[in-house]
């Protein structure tokens, strides 16, 4: 072999050699050839943290990765930037499924994703139910239930799976007694019946360790007396309000105290701290002495003297429900703002970051704090989940970012990550039900057709 000979064969080694080395290098730093495009670029990743664990991720109808059995997570990288269908799969489970973008240097994720079971099964916990309350701990439910002579009241220990005898409505009086509501102290000790003989309202204690229960007539407090609640520092003691005035009532010496508020239009317990509406439309706050007060609206807020108002309180967030109208506090503003039509009710998330506001057919998310994660929110943006054609009974949060709620017969579970399509999944169908979802325990209860019904765990 010649000289010449042999440095053209240095020069074709050194050539391949700084090639291999450059391409080891870019090709560690995520660089990829896009053949579609025609250009080099960066590839990115997807990440998913799944439950149930142990399911498969599919990219573009492709098999990629399952998730694994310790965290139910799935990274999968060195994917070229475009977008990819997702379909995440388990036996059982409907099919979570959307097409998500991947972008150059950049991780996708979608860390909330729960499957939904397909066909959970349900069991009959009693039947001639009418109504039932849970308890504040979720751990036990008071059913009422119908018999010849008339309703009776049976306490449910989810815990050891035992029914037992609390009360009749003969217990009351041999008429006809109307059972309108159901109250227990923060502790779930004690309980609150709320109940019509004829053209009057009464109400009654128990306690819940004591069965059967030993009615306490609350006879006492008078007539007229409405928005009943336990002081939630000491169950011996409530606060009602009558004609607009706010009094504490004490259980053991049965005595009430003088009038601590006038002129109440809206009051609620949070924090250890009292809040109210007052007649001059501004809010206060207090502690349970009611002195010193602290104005929390600058603004005043129209009152009507007929209407219906009732306060909801997050941390540093305050609402005000003007009969279906629901109203935001602007804190900069100083001013109750209209924010939603026509709402039923509103409910806090577990995780106490958002909370739903729902109507007769929309499902809407406020968000109370900022989502770091993906998909990103602001404090104060609203998110529209979805309209019905049929009407929305009530609404759950199942688990901190999806929702189980029910339209007429149909029981329906919904994410809220909105990027490409939003998950709603038909988990079962029973007819007209009243439905309650225990963050406890994470079974599904409910009632129709006179059967109370609990499912089997629906999150792992």
């Amino acid at each position: 072999m010649t000289k010449r000979q042999r440095a053209f064969l240095f020069s074709i080694c050194a050539i391949l050699f700084v090639s291999a080395t450059l391409f080891a290098i870019f090709y560690s730093q995520g660089y990829r050839l896009d053949l579609g495009n025609k250009r080099v670029t960066q590839t990115g990743a997807f990440y998913f943290k799944v439950l149930p664990k142990g399911a498969q991720v599919y990219l573009d109808g492709q098999p990629k990765k399952k998730t694994d059995f310790l965290f139910g997570a799935a990274f999968i990288e060195n994917l070229l930037p475009k977008r990819y269908n997702v379909q995440i799969k388990k036996d059982g489970y409907f099919t979570w499924e959307k097409t998500l973008e991947i972008k150059e240097r950049q991780v996708t994720e979608a860390k909330n994703v729960v499957l939904i079971p397909q066909s959970p099964a349900f069991g009959i916990l009693t039947k001639n139910a009418a109504d039932f309350f849970f308890t504040p701990d979720e751990k036990k439910i008071i059913l009422k239930e119908i018999k010849e002579t008339g309703w009776e009241l049976k306490l449910y220990d989810l815990k050891n799976n035992i029914k037992s005898h609390l009360m009749k409505s003969t217990d009351i009086a041999k008429n006809e007694v109307e059972l309108f509501d159901v109250m227990f102290s923060s502790d779930s000790k004690r309980v609150l019946l709320k109940v019509g003989l004829g053209e009057n309202l009464k109400y009654y204690l128990f306690d819940l360790d004591k069965t059967p229960a030993v009615l306490s007539s609350l006879d006492f407090l008078g007539k007229g007396v409405e928005d009943v609640v336990f002081n939630p520092k000491d169950s011996q003691k409530l606060y009602f309000l009558k004609e607009r005035k706010l009094a504490e009532a004490d259980l053991t010496k049965k005595a009430v105290s003088p009038t601590l508020l006038d002129n109440i239009f809206a009051w609620k317990i949070f924090d250890a701290s009292f809040y109210y509406l007052e007649k001059s439309g501004y809010l206060f706050k207090t502690d349970f002495s009611f002195t010193p007060r602290e104005k929390i609206n600058s603004l005043p807020f129209p009152l009507k003297e007929e209407t219906e108002y009732e306060i909801d309180i997050f941390p540093h967030l305050f609402f005000l429900k003007d009969n279906e109208d629901l109203y935001f506090l602007n804190i900069e503003a100083k001013g109750f703002e209209k924010i939603f039509n026509k709402v039923k009710a509103i409910k806090e998330s577990p995780d106490s970051k958002k909370i739903v506001c729902f109507t007769d057919s929309e499902i809407w998310i406020l968000f109370l704090e900022k989502e770091e994660g993906q998909p990103q929110k602001s404090a104060g943006e609203k998110l529209f989940l979805t309209r019905l054609s049929e009407k929305i009974g009530d609404v759950f949060w199942f688990g901190s970012h999806y929702l189980i709620f029910n339209s007429e017969d149909k029981i329906k579970i919904s994410e809220i990550d909105e990027r490409d399509k939003i998950n709603i999944y038909d988990l079962t169908e029973f007819k007209t039900p009243e439905i309650y979802f225990n963050q406890t325990d994470k079974k599904l209860y409910l009632l129709s057709e006179g059967n109370f019904f609990s499912s089997e765990k629906i999150i792992p």
